[in-house]
């Protein structure tokens, strides 16, 4: 009897911890490898996104197809908001993947995203350069750009 009183209690606290989910607390996608990230980009399934600096795009070069934007935007973080919804139509469900070098300024710039209404904002954790997520876009051998006018 213990035991289904227990499961009853862990149940609830499910529930509750849910509907918490649904009245302002936002749910975090889950992180993208970089294969995958390219297979929904080539499909048309995702917008992917760059946000490292331009000297970091003459660097390495870009993932191939890639939409470039500085997270260190001009406009601050309204301003790279506003470019960020010109790209997708205004449509903050538009389903959106970050890369940056290694997914740290990825993880904290998807927070941001979602507290501002976004809701499909996936983080491609491994980055161009890889991290302890996966060994990134290049190490890969995925395509890349060479962006020597950024």
């Amino acid at each position: 009897m213990k035991s289904l009183f227990r499961l009853i209690y862990v149940l609830g606290i499910t529930v509750m911890s849910h509907g918490a989910l649904a009245q302002g607390m936002f749910f975090v996608p889950p992180d993208l490898s970089a294969p995958e990230a390219r297979q929904l980009q080539e499909s048309g399934k995702l917008l992917l996104v760059d946000v490292r600096t331009p000297q970091e795009w003459r660097q390495t070069g870009v993932a191939e197809g890639v939409m470039r934007l500085n997270m260190r935007h001009p406009g601050g973080g309204d301003g790279f908001i506003e470019d960020l919804l010109r790209q997708v139509d205004g449509n903050r469900n538009a389903p959106i993947g970050l890369i940056c070098r290694t997914g740290n300024r990825t993880t904290h710039l998807q927070r941001y995203l979602i507290s501002q209404g976004f809701t499909q904002v996936y983080n491609v954790k491994e980055g161009m350069a890889g991290s302890a997520a996966g060994p990134g876009w290049l190490r890969r051998g995925l395509p890349t750009d060479p962006c020597r006018s950024c």
